[in-house]
Protein backbone atom coordinates (compact mmCIF):
# COMPACT_ATOMS: atom_id res chain seq x y z
CA UNK A 1 0.00 0.00 0.00
CA UNK A 2 1.22 3.70 -1.14
CA UNK A 3 2.26 6.20 1.70
CA UNK A 4 -0.38 7.92 0.54
CA UNK A 5 -3.44 5.46 0.69
CA UNK A 6 -2.20 4.93 4.48
CA UNK A 7 -2.11 8.64 5.51
CA UNK A 8 -5.88 8.79 3.93
CA UNK A 9 -6.64 5.63 5.93
CA UNK A 10 -4.87 7.04 9.38
CA UNK A 11 -7.45 10.23 9.07
CA UNK A 12 -10.31 8.90 8.58
CA UNK A 13 -11.29 4.78 7.74
CA UNK A 14 -14.82 5.60 6.48
CA UNK A 15 -13.89 7.64 3.52
CA UNK A 16 -10.79 5.84 2.52
CA UNK A 17 -13.48 2.90 2.21
CA UNK A 18 -14.97 5.47 -0.47
CA UNK A 19 -12.37 6.20 -2.07
CA UNK A 20 -10.16 2.94 -2.18
CA UNK A 21 -12.63 1.35 -4.66
CA UNK A 22 -12.65 4.43 -7.20
CA UNK A 23 -11.74 3.91 -10.52
CA UNK A 24 -7.24 4.59 -10.22
CA UNK A 25 -7.31 8.04 -12.11
CA UNK A 26 -10.29 9.02 -9.85
CA UNK A 27 -8.71 7.33 -6.79
CA UNK A 28 -5.48 8.83 -7.22
CA UNK A 29 -7.75 12.77 -7.80
CA UNK A 30 -9.65 12.17 -4.95
CA UNK A 31 -6.81 10.86 -2.17
CA UNK A 32 -4.70 13.97 -2.98
CA UNK A 33 -7.93 16.51 -2.50
CA UNK A 34 -9.04 14.61 0.63
CA UNK A 35 -4.77 15.15 2.09
CA UNK A 36 -5.26 18.92 1.30
CA UNK A 37 -7.93 19.39 2.56
CA UNK A 38 -7.27 17.43 5.49
CA UNK A 39 -4.21 19.62 5.76
CA UNK A 40 -6.55 22.58 6.21
CA UNK A 41 -9.02 20.56 8.87
CA UNK A 42 -5.90 19.47 10.82
CA UNK A 43 -5.10 23.15 11.56
CA UNK A 44 -8.60 24.11 12.32
CA UNK A 45 -9.49 21.33 14.44
CA UNK A 46 -6.25 20.99 16.24
CA UNK A 47 -7.46 21.02 20.35
CA UNK A 48 -4.35 22.56 21.65
CA UNK A 49 -3.91 25.27 19.03
CA UNK A 50 -4.91 28.95 19.89
CA UNK A 51 -7.16 30.52 17.34
CA UNK A 52 -4.39 33.29 16.74
CA UNK A 53 -2.10 30.31 15.64
CA UNK A 54 -4.65 28.65 13.70
CA UNK A 55 -5.38 31.53 11.16
CA UNK A 56 -1.61 32.66 10.61
CA UNK A 57 -1.54 28.43 9.56
CA UNK A 58 -4.24 28.80 7.39
CA UNK A 59 -3.48 31.92 6.18
CA UNK A 60 0.14 30.26 5.19
CA UNK A 61 -1.47 27.06 3.69
CA UNK A 62 -3.48 29.96 1.48
CA UNK A 63 0.07 31.02 0.18
CA UNK A 64 1.64 28.06 -0.66
CA UNK A 65 -1.47 26.78 -2.39
CA UNK A 66 -0.92 29.94 -4.16
CA UNK A 67 2.27 29.63 -4.96
CA UNK A 68 3.54 32.66 -2.61
CA UNK A 69 5.54 30.72 -0.23
CA UNK A 70 7.44 27.22 -0.19
CA UNK A 71 5.54 23.98 1.08
CA UNK A 72 8.41 23.63 3.45
CA UNK A 73 7.81 26.34 5.65
CA UNK A 74 4.17 25.36 6.68
CA UNK A 75 5.59 21.38 7.48
CA UNK A 76 8.35 23.50 9.89
CA UNK A 77 5.60 25.52 11.60
CA UNK A 78 4.31 22.51 13.07
CA UNK A 79 7.54 20.62 14.33
CA UNK A 80 6.38 21.04 18.25
CA UNK A 81 3.13 19.11 17.35
CA UNK A 82 2.29 15.78 18.47
CA UNK A 83 4.10 13.17 15.36
CA UNK A 84 1.96 10.47 16.44
CA UNK A 85 -1.30 12.67 15.84
CA UNK A 86 -2.38 11.45 12.07
CA UNK A 87 -3.59 14.96 11.74
CA UNK A 88 -0.37 16.69 12.29
CA UNK A 89 1.25 14.28 9.91
CA UNK A 90 -0.47 15.05 7.20
CA UNK A 91 0.67 18.93 8.22
CA UNK A 92 3.89 17.69 8.17
CA UNK A 93 3.83 16.07 4.83
CA UNK A 94 2.51 18.94 2.74
CA UNK A 95 5.64 19.08 0.19
CA UNK A 96 4.98 15.22 -0.09
CA UNK A 97 1.01 15.92 -0.76
CA UNK A 98 1.56 18.58 -3.42
CA UNK A 99 4.17 16.04 -5.12
CA UNK A 100 1.20 13.88 -5.79
CA UNK A 101 -0.68 16.46 -6.61
CA UNK A 102 1.57 17.71 -9.71
CA UNK A 103 1.91 14.06 -10.87
CA UNK A 104 -2.00 14.02 -11.62
CA UNK A 105 -2.79 15.45 -15.18
CA UNK A 106 -3.25 18.90 -15.71
CA UNK A 107 -7.07 19.17 -15.60
CA UNK A 108 -7.33 17.94 -12.47
CA UNK A 109 -4.79 19.85 -10.50
CA UNK A 110 -6.83 23.44 -10.99
CA UNK A 111 -10.08 22.79 -9.80
CA UNK A 112 -8.44 20.52 -6.82
CA UNK A 113 -5.93 23.58 -5.25
CA UNK A 114 -9.05 26.26 -5.96
CA UNK A 115 -11.31 24.27 -3.87
CA UNK A 116 -9.15 23.84 -1.31
CA UNK A 117 -7.93 27.24 -1.24
CA UNK A 118 -11.43 28.67 -0.85
CA UNK A 119 -11.80 25.96 2.37
CA UNK A 120 -8.62 27.47 3.85
CA UNK A 121 -9.95 30.75 3.40
CA UNK A 122 -13.35 29.79 4.61
CA UNK A 123 -11.95 28.26 7.51
CA UNK A 124 -9.13 31.09 8.43
CA UNK A 125 -12.41 33.24 8.01
CA UNK A 126 -14.42 31.34 11.03
CA UNK A 127 -11.27 31.54 13.03
CA UNK A 128 -11.70 35.18 13.09
CA UNK A 129 -15.45 34.94 13.70
CA UNK A 130 -14.98 33.14 16.93
CA UNK A 131 -16.56 29.62 18.12
CA UNK A 132 -20.43 30.75 18.52
CA UNK A 133 -22.63 30.65 15.70
CA UNK A 134 -25.22 32.99 15.13
CA UNK A 135 -28.19 31.76 13.39
CA UNK A 136 -29.34 29.03 10.51
CA UNK A 137 -28.01 31.54 7.79
CA UNK A 138 -24.59 31.94 10.07
CA UNK A 139 -24.30 27.73 10.48
CA UNK A 140 -25.01 27.30 6.40
CA UNK A 141 -22.12 30.07 5.48
CA UNK A 142 -19.93 27.40 7.92
CA UNK A 143 -20.81 24.18 6.37
CA UNK A 144 -20.29 25.61 3.16
CA UNK A 145 -16.90 26.52 3.45
CA UNK A 146 -15.70 23.07 5.07
CA UNK A 147 -18.01 20.58 3.37
CA UNK A 148 -20.29 22.32 0.80
CA UNK A 149 -17.12 23.58 -1.54
CA UNK A 150 -16.15 20.04 -0.51
CA UNK A 151 -19.07 18.86 -2.79
CA UNK A 152 -18.20 20.70 -5.55
CA UNK A 153 -14.74 19.66 -5.92
CA UNK A 154 -16.19 16.00 -5.90
CA UNK A 155 -18.73 16.77 -8.90
CA UNK A 156 -15.70 18.93 -10.39
CA UNK A 157 -13.65 15.38 -10.21
CA UNK A 158 -15.84 13.15 -11.46
CA UNK A 159 -16.78 15.24 -14.39
CA UNK A 160 -13.45 15.47 -15.50
CA UNK A 161 -13.49 11.45 -15.34
CA UNK A 162 -17.07 10.97 -17.19
CA UNK A 163 -18.56 12.75 -19.78
CA UNK A 164 -22.11 11.55 -18.62
CA UNK A 165 -21.45 13.45 -15.26
CA UNK A 166 -20.27 16.43 -16.98
CA UNK A 167 -23.47 16.97 -19.19
CA UNK A 168 -25.21 16.97 -15.68
CA UNK A 169 -22.41 19.20 -14.00
CA UNK A 170 -25.07 22.39 -13.50
CA UNK A 171 -27.46 20.09 -12.17
CA UNK A 172 -25.03 18.43 -9.71
CA UNK A 173 -23.29 21.21 -8.67
CA UNK A 174 -26.04 23.09 -6.40
CA UNK A 175 -26.89 19.74 -5.16
CA UNK A 176 -23.62 18.87 -4.16
CA UNK A 177 -23.36 21.55 -1.84
CA UNK A 178 -26.61 20.61 0.05
CA UNK A 179 -24.97 17.01 0.34
CA UNK A 180 -22.17 18.18 1.90
CA UNK A 181 -24.10 20.13 4.24
CA UNK A 182 -26.35 17.20 5.25
CA UNK A 183 -23.21 15.23 5.61
CA UNK A 184 -21.89 18.32 7.94
CA UNK A 185 -24.92 18.84 9.86
CA UNK A 186 -24.97 15.01 11.27
CA UNK A 187 -21.23 15.98 12.01
CA UNK A 188 -21.98 18.70 14.01
CA UNK A 189 -25.16 16.47 16.03
CA UNK A 190 -22.62 14.35 16.82
CA UNK A 191 -19.97 16.24 17.62
CA UNK A 192 -21.78 18.37 20.15
CA UNK A 193 -19.82 17.52 22.86
CA UNK A 194 -16.33 17.01 21.71
CA UNK A 195 -17.11 20.93 20.07
CA UNK A 196 -18.37 22.21 23.27
CA UNK A 197 -15.08 20.78 25.00
CA UNK A 198 -12.88 22.50 22.68
CA UNK A 199 -14.80 25.78 22.94
CA UNK A 200 -16.82 25.44 20.01
CA UNK A 201 -20.59 25.59 19.74
CA UNK A 202 -22.19 25.16 16.02
CA UNK A 203 -25.44 25.11 17.64
CA UNK A 204 -27.21 28.20 16.41
CA UNK A 205 -27.82 30.50 19.50
CA UNK A 206 -31.41 30.72 17.60
CA UNK A 207 -32.00 27.35 17.83
CA UNK A 208 -31.19 27.57 21.70
CA UNK A 209 -32.94 30.61 22.61
CA UNK A 210 -35.99 28.74 21.42
CA UNK A 211 -35.51 26.37 23.95
CA UNK A 212 -34.40 28.30 26.52
CA UNK A 213 -30.71 27.98 26.81
CA UNK A 214 -27.38 29.37 26.33
CA UNK A 215 -24.20 27.97 25.30
CA UNK A 216 -23.16 27.95 28.92
CA UNK A 217 -26.65 25.47 30.01
CA UNK A 218 -26.79 23.04 26.62
CA UNK A 219 -25.18 20.70 27.89
CA UNK A 220 -25.91 20.69 31.90
CA UNK A 221 -27.61 16.97 32.92
CA UNK A 222 -31.07 19.68 34.17
CA UNK A 223 -31.35 20.84 30.42
CA UNK A 224 -31.20 17.72 28.64
CA UNK A 225 -34.91 17.67 27.46
CA UNK A 226 -34.57 21.13 26.76
CA UNK A 227 -30.86 19.93 25.06
CA UNK A 228 -32.39 17.17 23.13
CA UNK A 229 -35.57 19.23 21.65
CA UNK A 230 -32.26 21.59 20.36
CA UNK A 231 -31.01 17.85 18.75
CA UNK A 232 -34.23 17.42 17.06
CA UNK A 233 -33.75 20.85 15.20
CA UNK A 234 -30.68 19.71 13.58
CA UNK A 235 -31.81 16.47 12.95
CA UNK A 236 -34.96 18.33 10.95
CA UNK A 237 -31.98 20.49 9.18
CA UNK A 238 -30.22 17.70 8.31
CA UNK A 239 -33.07 15.78 6.89
CA UNK A 240 -33.93 18.62 4.48
CA UNK A 241 -30.24 18.09 3.15
CA UNK A 242 -30.48 14.86 2.81
CA UNK A 243 -32.94 14.53 0.76
CA UNK A 244 -31.19 16.99 -1.73
CA UNK A 245 -28.36 14.61 -1.18
CA UNK A 246 -30.37 11.31 -2.04
CA UNK A 247 -31.28 13.33 -5.35
CA UNK A 248 -27.98 14.42 -5.87
CA UNK A 249 -26.29 10.63 -5.57
CA UNK A 250 -29.65 9.23 -7.94
CA UNK A 251 -28.60 12.10 -11.03
CA UNK A 252 -25.61 10.20 -11.49
CA UNK A 253 -26.09 7.74 -13.93
CA UNK A 254 -26.18 4.45 -13.09
CA UNK A 255 -23.60 2.83 -15.11
CA UNK A 256 -20.85 4.59 -12.98
CA UNK A 257 -21.78 2.12 -10.05
CA UNK A 258 -18.09 3.05 -8.52
CA UNK A 259 -18.70 6.61 -8.17
CA UNK A 260 -22.19 6.08 -6.85
CA UNK A 261 -20.45 4.32 -4.16
CA UNK A 262 -18.35 6.36 -3.26
CA UNK A 263 -21.03 8.79 -2.94
CA UNK A 264 -23.66 6.42 -1.04
CA UNK A 265 -21.60 4.98 1.66
CA UNK A 266 -21.38 8.64 3.89
CA UNK A 267 -24.64 9.16 2.64
CA UNK A 268 -26.41 6.27 4.00
CA UNK A 269 -23.72 6.17 7.29
CA UNK A 270 -24.98 9.84 7.99
CA UNK A 271 -28.67 9.18 7.54
CA UNK A 272 -28.27 5.88 10.39
CA UNK A 273 -25.84 8.07 12.29
CA UNK A 274 -28.72 10.85 12.49
CA UNK A 275 -31.44 8.38 13.41
CA UNK A 276 -29.35 7.19 16.09
CA UNK A 277 -29.05 10.32 17.80
CA UNK A 278 -32.86 11.28 17.62
CA UNK A 279 -33.69 11.61 21.30
CA UNK A 280 -30.47 9.77 22.39
CA UNK A 281 -29.33 11.24 25.63
CA UNK A 282 -25.52 10.06 24.59
CA UNK A 283 -24.88 12.80 21.68
CA UNK A 284 -24.97 15.25 24.65
CA UNK A 285 -22.45 12.86 26.43
CA UNK A 286 -20.25 11.39 24.22
CA UNK A 287 -21.81 10.60 20.34
CA UNK A 288 -24.23 8.13 18.68
CA UNK A 289 -22.29 5.62 16.19
CA UNK A 290 -23.12 2.92 14.14
CA UNK A 291 -21.81 -0.82 14.57
CA UNK A 292 -19.45 -2.60 12.67
CA UNK A 293 -22.50 -4.85 11.50
CA UNK A 294 -24.25 -2.20 10.07
CA UNK A 295 -21.76 -0.90 8.05
CA UNK A 296 -20.72 -4.27 6.52
CA UNK A 297 -24.75 -4.36 5.74
CA UNK A 298 -24.68 -1.40 3.74
CA UNK A 299 -21.50 -1.84 1.93
CA UNK A 300 -22.32 -5.25 1.41
CA UNK A 301 -26.04 -4.33 -0.02
CA UNK A 302 -24.76 -1.58 -1.79
CA UNK A 303 -22.44 -3.35 -3.47
CA UNK A 304 -25.04 -5.59 -5.20
CA UNK A 305 -27.96 -3.11 -5.54
CA UNK A 306 -26.13 0.77 -5.56
CA UNK A 307 -27.20 0.84 -9.06
CA UNK A 308 -30.57 1.11 -8.72
CA UNK A 309 -32.27 4.52 -7.62
CA UNK A 310 -35.25 2.38 -6.23
CA UNK A 311 -32.74 0.77 -3.85
CA UNK A 312 -31.16 3.63 -2.67
CA UNK A 313 -34.47 5.42 -2.06
CA UNK A 314 -35.46 2.64 0.05
CA UNK A 315 -32.45 2.01 1.91
CA UNK A 316 -32.41 5.49 2.72
CA UNK A 317 -35.83 5.37 4.25
CA UNK A 318 -35.13 2.26 6.35
CA UNK A 319 -31.97 3.72 7.78
CA UNK A 320 -33.25 6.99 8.94
CA UNK A 321 -36.04 5.70 10.96
CA UNK A 322 -35.23 5.52 14.71
CA UNK A 323 -34.20 2.65 16.07
CA UNK A 324 -37.05 -0.04 17.48
CA UNK A 325 -35.02 -0.57 21.13
CA UNK A 326 -32.38 1.26 23.29
CA UNK A 327 -30.27 -1.98 23.08
CA UNK A 328 -29.94 -1.06 19.04
CA UNK A 329 -29.87 2.57 20.01
CA UNK A 330 -26.93 2.87 21.99
CA UNK A 331 -24.37 -0.20 20.77
CA UNK A 332 -21.38 -1.19 22.50
CA UNK A 333 -18.27 1.30 22.31
CA UNK A 334 -15.88 -1.23 21.31
CA UNK A 335 -18.01 -1.89 18.41
CA UNK A 336 -18.25 1.52 16.58
CA UNK A 337 -15.72 2.36 14.36
CA UNK A 338 -15.22 6.24 13.48
CA UNK A 339 -17.81 7.00 11.02
CA UNK A 340 -16.41 10.42 9.26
Amino acid sequence: MQKRDIMVRQVSRTFALSIEQLPPLLRDAVSVAYLMFRIADGIEDHEAMPPERKIALLEEWAAVLEGRIPAERLARRVDDLDATDPEVEVIRETTQVLDWLRALPAPFQAPIVAHVHATTCGMARWQQHGPYVEDEAALDDYMHEVAGRVGYLVTDLFALYSPAIMDRREMLMPLSRECGLALQTVNVVRGIRKDYERGWVFVPQTYLSRMGLTRATLLEPASEPQALAVVALLADKADRHLASGLNYITTFPRSEHSLRLALIWPFLFAARTLALSRNNPNVLRSEAKMTRTEIGRIVAESKLLGWSNGWLARAYARLAQPPVSDQEREPQISQIPQIF
